[in-house]
C-alpha cells in the first residue's frame, strides 16, 4: 500500500514551544508527511500539563519559519476559540509564513472544562454546529475572493460587511479544510459541503468504516461530485505505543491509561509489526492518510523507531 502519514501530537499534556521544534524538526528529518497538534488551552485529566499550554497557530507560525517541508496544520481548531475573519487571517499568514504548507482542521468544540477555565462561551451544541458552519462559510468565502474584490456574510451569528479578504494564502484557491468526528448527522454534512478531508479520530476499522460510508452518502446528497470538487481525502487517527519489545511498548502505552475527559479509543499497543497490519487494515477500506498519535515529546526514539521499521512498509 502507499499511504501518507502524518505526526499528531497533544502540547497540552505538557510541552512548551523547544519541545515541539525538536519533535516537529525530527518529524521532518525522518519523512512523515505532516505534523499536526490538537488546539487545546488545558490538559484534560488530573497532570496539569507543565508548563501549561502553547497557543497552535503561534506556534505553528514559528513552526513554519523552522521547518521547509512538513505540512502543518490543527486537529482541531474549536470554532468557539476564534472569530471566523481574524481565524482566516491568521490561517493565511501562517500559509504564507510556511510557503504553502497549512491545513486547518476545523470543528465545533467539546471540551467545556477549558472554556470556562478560561473564560470563553461554551454555547449548547446545536448553537457550536451553527457556528462552526457559519465559520467554515466565512472562511472559504474570505480565501477564495478575489483580490480587490470584498466579501460579506450576513447570518444568525456573524456578520461581515465589505472585508478586503486580505491577505491571501498562498494555497489556491485556500489551505486545505479538514472535517473530522464521530458525529453522524452534521459532521458528514460539513465535510461534504466544506472540507477537502474527512478524519475519523482514534476508533476501531469498523467504525471508521461505517464513518466513511455516512460522509460518501453525504457527498451524494449535497452534489459534491456534479459540483466539479475533487473527492475527499479519507483520514484516520490511530493512537501509537509500539516498541522493540513489549515492555517497551506498555511502557509507552502507561500514559493511555490515565483517566481523561477523551472518549474511548482503539489504540495500537505492541510491535512495529502490529502497527503496519493495522494501516493495512485502514487502507483496504479507503484511508489515504493516518495521523498517527505520539504521546511522549521527550521520546523522540519513539518517532524513530516508526520512521525506521513502519514507514518503509507502507
Amino acid at each position: 500500500m502507499t499511504a501518507r502519514v502524518c505526526v499528531f501530537t497533544e502540547p497540552h499534556r505538557g510541552a512548551d514551544y523547544e519541545d515541539q521544534l525538536r519533535f516537529a524538526q525530527l518529524v521532518e528529518a525522518c519523512g512523515f508527511e505532516g505534523f499536526f497538534r490538537a488546539d487545546h488551552y488545558q490538559a484534560m485529566g488530573a497532570d496539569p500539563g507543565l508548563p501549561g499550554p502553547t497557543d497552535a497557530w503561534l506556534t505553528l507560525g514559528a513552526l513554519a519559519r523552522e521547518t521547509s517541508r512538513i505540512r502543518l496544520g490543527t486537529l482541531v481548531t474549536s470554532a468557539t476559540f476564534r472569530l471566523p475573519g481574524p481565524l482566516a487571517v491568521t490561517v493565511a499568514q501562517v500559509d504564507r509564513m510556511s510557503g504553502g504548507r497549512v491545513e486547518l482542521g476545523l470543528g465545533a468544540g467539546w471540551y467545556e472544562r477549558e472554556h470556562t477555565s478560561y473564560g470563553i462561551p461554551f454555547p449548547p451544541a446545536a448553537e457550536r454546529f451553527d457556528r462552526l458552519e457559519e465559520q467554515l462559510a466565512v472562511l472559504t468565502g474570505l480565501w477564495r475572493t478575489p483580490v480587490g474584490e470584498h466579501f460579506s456574510h450576513h447570518g444568525d451569528h456573524y456578520q461581515l460587511l465589505d472585508a478586503p479578504a486580505l491577505p491571501k494564502p498562498v494555497q489556491v484557491p485556500a489551505p486545505p479544510i479538514i472535517v473530522g468526528g464521530r458525529g453522524p448527522k452534521r459532521t458528514p454534512q460539513l465535510a461534504a459541503r466544506y472540507a477537502d478531508e474527512f478524519n475519523m479520530p482514534f476508533k476501531s476499522v469498523a467504525e471508521t468504516a461505517q464513518a466513511y460510508r455516512r460522509v460518501a452518502e453525504a457527498c451524494e446528497r449535497t452534489g459534491r461530485a456534479e459540483a466539479g470538487r475533487a473527492p475527499l481525502v479519507l483520514s484516520t487517527g490511530v493512537v501509537v505505543a509500539i516498541g522493540r519489545t513489549d515492555a517497551e511498548a506498555q511502557r509507552r502505552a502507561a500514559a493511555l491509561h490515565v483517566r481523561s475527559a477523551l472518549p474511548p479509543e482503539d489504540p495500537v499497543i505492541g510491535s512495529a509489526a502490529q502497527l503496519v497490519d493495522r494501516l493495512g487494515e485502514f487502507s483496504a477500506i479507503g484511508t489515504g492518510r493516518f495521523h498517527l498519535r505520539l504521546i511522549d515529546f521527550t521520546d523522540l526514539d519513539h518517532l524513530e523507531l516508526i520512521a525506521g521499521e513502519v514507514l518503509p512498509q507502507l
